[in-house]
């Protein structure tokens, strides 16, 4: 079982750069772990390579269709009171944005608080640094 978060999740929905890579981790290891933003975040990404002109409409709502289908077998961390504390702990000694926090800070909570026992997945530099500061095994 993997965290996953947005930066990793969504080249499984559209196809770019580090599509394969993402779609060799999530062949190793069906579950995943996640978020309750990280839908949100998705639908972001997808809006935003769709204003892009990246993905036409038909695109755009198979990509939407994916994510629906891939969300409804992962495991979702809920918007709690752990996860806020964690996210304001690691914004006073990370240098990450609001959402990367809250990932990370999921994940922790995932891993009941014993990081080297969860793996990490991610394709976004700063957060993957946070994550192994953190004492996460990071992929990506």
């Amino acid at each position: 079982m993997r965290f996953w978060d947005a930066s990793a999740i969504v080249p499984l929905l559209v196809q770019e750069r580090l599509s394969a890579r993402a779609d060799e981790l999530l062949a190793e290891d069906h579950a995943i772990v996640t978020w309750w933003g990280t839908m949100i975040e998705c639908h972001s990404g997808l809006a935003r390579v769709h204003r892009d002109g990246y993905l036409d409409v038909n695109g755009a709502q198979a990509a939407a269709a994916r994510l629906r289908r891939l969300a409804s077998s992962w495991i979702e961390v809920p918007a709690v009171a752990p996860v806020r504390e964690q996210a304001v702990r690691l914004l006073r000694i990370h240098p990450l944005r609001a959402g990367d926090a809250v990932q990370l800070a999921a994940a922790i909570v995932a891993a009941e608080f014993r990081t080297d026992a969860l793996e990490f997945v991610t394709f976004d530099s700063r957060q993957a640094a946070a994550a192994d500061l953190e004492g996460f095994r990071v992929t990506g």
